[in-house]
């Protein structure tokens, strides 16, 4: 049986969220699953020596400009954040918390909190926030309160975000295919051969 696709995305990553309506249709036509593994770029940052895009002089600009076209070429709906780029240490502890519990429930909890931050602008640096956008996913409130701040799954976070970066992760989405890694979402037809065809 062929392995699954890893994804390595950020929770406040626009090409992130336009890859994860995306990844598990383009995985099921070729007979795969998804990995989920959301992670902080902050932390990639550290070890790479990367600054956010945002704050760069005219690559900003563009990047804004980018992200609004990218998500119409996609067909996808999308709305800046008013808080851009926001922390996701919250929204990745809830994610880990919940795929020990529901691998299923948590892939759906990452659409929600993509959903919240790219579609009705909710700020999801927010451990409130967070702790809603759980709950509309069939969560206990006062459970996502409590796991949020539980330090084993505060060791599992930082886990996952060390292993992403151990897998080569630096961007988002980073998408990983038998070991072939690609980085971004404009890298999607290539994955797509990749998979139909093999290595080229």
């Amino acid at each position: 049986m062929s392995k699954a696709i890893e994804f390595y995305f950020d929770f406040t990553s626009p090409y992130g969220y336009l890859a994860a309506q995306k990844i598990e249709a383009l995985a099921a036509k070729h007979g795969r699953s998804v990995n989920w593994r959301p992670y902080l770029l902050g932390a990639a940052f550290k070890v790479s020596g990367a600054s956010p895009p945002m704050t760069m002089p005219l690559k900003g600009d563009y990047m804004r400009r980018d992200f609004e076209r990218s998500a119409r070429f996609h067909s996808v709906p999308y709305r800046q954040p008013s808080q851009f780029p926001v922390a996701t240490v919250a929204a990745c502890r809830a994610f880990y918390w919940l795929q020990q519990k529901n691998p299923a429930q948590a892939v759906a909890l990452a659409k929600a909190l993509y959903h919240a931050y790219f579609r009705d602008d909710l700020n999801i640096s927010d451990a409130e926030n967070v702790v809603k956008v759980v709950a509309s996913v069939g969560c206990e409130a006062a459970d996502v309160r409590a796991a949020l701040g539980d330090q084993a799954i505060k060791d599992r976070t930082r886990a996952a975000v060390d292993a992403a970066i151990a897998a080569g992760a630096f961007g988002s989405p980073y998408i990983a295919i038998d070991g072939e890694p690609f980085w971004g979402v404009d890298r999607f037809e290539q994955i797509e051969r990749w998979l139909a065809q093999g290595p080229f």
